[in-house]
C-alpha cells in the first residue's frame, strides 16, 4: 500500500475532512518534493469552501485546498539545480505550458492550461507533502521565516496589481479593502513610490494595521462614505489608481467613482458572481482604464527579495495560527472573525 499523508479534503460546501492520502512521488526529472511547513488561508478558499465555487471553477470532486505554501525541500529530480534537499522554499501555486505565446511573452499567467494548487481539479498544500515543478519553486533564505514566506504568494498578487496600474513615485493610490490582499497591495504599492495612499475597510482593527503599515488615509467604510472621503482630500479629483481587492458589486462600482479621469482603477478582488453591472457611461465619458489583475506572473521571486532585503515586512498580518487537524477551524475562523483576524496560516 502506498505510503500515507494527512490532508484536509474538501467535499462539498461546508465539509472540510482530515483524511488520509496517498503521499505523492517525484516522477519527472523537473519535479521537487516539499515537506509543506506553512499554508496561509485566502479567500479564494473561504469561496470554495462557503460557496463552492469562483466564477467558472467549481468544486465537483473532494479537493485539498490551500495555496500559500512554504516548505523544506526532500527530494528533486535529476534537472533540478537551484534547490537542494534542505532548503528553505516557496511554492509558485501554478504553472503554464511553457510554450504558448503568453509563456513566451512572459504573461505566463494568462496561459489556458495553467493547473492551480487548490482550484478545481487542481489539489492543493493543506497535507504534509507535495510534489512540484521545480522551475516554481524558489529559495529562500534563513532570515524568512515559514510563516513570512507562505505570504509570498499574496504579495505576488499585490505586486502584479500595482504593475498592472503601473504606480510610480509621487502617485495618489486608493486601496478597497483592507484584508491581506489589500494590505499586501498597499506594502507593493508604497514599495513602488506611492506617497498618498487610502485605504478602506469595515473594520478598525483591520484599518489601525493599515495604519501601522504606512496608509496616509485610513476610511472606515461602515461609517463614512469613502468616495466623498477621497476626493474630500483630492480636492475632487480622486486618486490616480483604484485597486479594488474586496471583490463586490458595491466595491467595484465605488472604486470607479474614486478614480480620477484618465485614471486606472484594478480589480484584483475575485467575487463568487459571475456578472454584474457597471457604469459604463462614465467610464466612456471620464476616460479611465479599468483592468483585471489574474493572479501574477514572474512576481514570486521579486516577493522574495522584497522580503529577504527587508524593504516589506509581513510579519504583522500574520494574526493566527492553526495545526492542519484544525483546517475546518481556520477556514471558519478566518471566515467569521475578520474583526480580529488578517492572516490565518496553517501549519502541516
Amino acid at each position: 500500500m502506498a505510503e500515507q499523508m494527512t490532508a484536509a479534503v474538501l467535499h462539498k460546501v461546508d465539509d472540510v475532512r482530515i483524511e488520509q492520502v496517498p503521499v505523492p512521488e517525484v516522477k519527472s526529472d523537473l519535479d521537487v518534493k516539499i515537506r509543506i511547513k506553512a499554508v496561509g488561508v485566502c479567500g479564494s478558499d473561504i469561496h470554495f469552501y462557503r460557496e463552492g465555487r469562483i466564477g467558472d471553477f467549481v468544486v465537483k470532486e473532494p479537493i485539498i485546498l490551500g495555496h500559500e505554501s512554504s516548505g523544506e525541500v526532500l527530494e528533486v529530480g535529476n534537472a533540478v539545480t537551484h534547490i537542494k534537499p534542505g532548503d528553505n522554499v516557496v511554492i509558485e501555486p501554478g504553472y503554464p505550458d511553457r510554450t504558448c505565446q503568453f509563456c513566451k511573452t512572459g504573461k505566463y499567467n494568462l496561459c489556458a492550461t495553467v493547473p492551480f494548487m487548490a482550484t478545481p481539479p487542481t489539489d492543493g498544500a493543506f497535507c504534509q507533502y507535495v510534489v512540484w515543478p521545480g522551475d516554481f519553486v524558489y529559495k529562500v533564505p534563513d532570515n524568512v521565516s515559514f510563516e513570512e514566506a507562505s505570504l509570498v504568494e499574496p504579495l505576488a498578487v499585490g505586486l502584479q496589481a500595482t504593475k498592472r496600474a503601473h504606480i510610480h513615485p509621487g502617485m495618489r493610490v486608493a486601496i478597497v479593502g483592507a484584508g491581506p490582499i489589500g494590505l499586501t497591495t498597499l506594502l507593493a504599492a508604497m514599495a513602488h513610490g506611492a506617497t498618498t495612499t487610502f485605504i478602506s475597510d469595515i473594520y478598525p482593527m483591520r484599518l489601525g494595521l493599515a495604519a501601522k503599515l504606512g496608509a496616509t488615509h485610513t476610511i472606515n467604510a461602515k461609517d463614512t462614505d469613502q468616495v466623498q472621503a477621497v476626493l474630500d482630500v483630492t480636492h475632487g479629483e480622486g486618486c490616480d489608481v483604484v485597486l479594488e481587492t474586496a471583490g463586490t458589486p458595491e466595491t467595484v462600482r465605488k472604486s470607479m467613482a474614486m478614480v480620477k479621469r484618465g485614471g486606472v482603477v484594478t480589480l484584483v478582488g475575485m467575487s463568487a458572481e459571475v456578472e454584474f453591472s457597471v457604469p459604463m457611461m462614465d467610464i466612456i465619458m471620464r476616460e479611465y482604464d479599468v483592468r483585471g489583475v489574474f493572479r501574477y506572473a514572474n512576481c514570486h521571486p521579486v516577493a522574495v527579495a522584497l522580503l529577504a532585503s527587508g524593504r516589506i515586512d509581513v510579519k504583522p498580518l500574520i494574526t493566527h495560527e492553526f495545526p492542519l487537524a484544525q483546517a475546518k477551524e481556520a477556514l471558519d475562523f478566518s471566515d467569521t472573525r475578520k474583526d480580529v483576524a488578517v492572516k490565518v496560516i496553517v501549519k502541516p
